[in-house]
């Protein structure tokens, strides 16, 4: 039998940062854009507040596609680039979290010839009662 169940850790994104090119779950915070309103109102917040979840990598230095260069950031597979909670930002990091290893194993990553069979183990694993 194998344990396929996982504890996520949480980490306060403004005490603690992970390593550059860690792969993590990053708890986001922002604003989804207002419906264009023709008169905003400059007092007021527009738009829903949101908080999610989503896949990205830390890095300590980032340069994006048009140059900028960023540092200590969260990037996502999109390429957008969010700073932890508290520094200038529309979208923050609050949390972050180590991403689970591949169900069955130990690791994270698997390539070439040994996808198929650790992919096999997995499915063929049961969980632990």
């Amino acid at each position: 039998m194998t344990n396929l169940k996982t504890v996520v850790t949480w980490v306060d994104a403004r005490e603690r940062l992970p390593r550059s090119g860690t792969p993590v779950a990053a708890a986001i915070t922002g604003r989804y854009p207002a419906d264009r309103d023709p008169e905003p109102k400059a007092d007021t917040a527009s738009g829903e507040e949101f908080w999610l979840v989503r896949p990205m990598v830390f890095m300590t230095l980032h340069r994006s596609e048009d140059g900028a260069e960023h540092r200590d950031c969260f990037v996502d597979s999109d390429g957008i680039v969010r700073l932890p909670h508290g520094l200038a930002s529309a979208e923050t990091v609050t949390h972050w979290a180590e991403l689970p290893t591949l169900p069955g194993g130990t690791t994270h990553l698997v390539l070439g010839k040994g996808v198929q069979s650790a992919l096999q183990n997995a499915w063929e694993a049961r969980p632990l009662t």
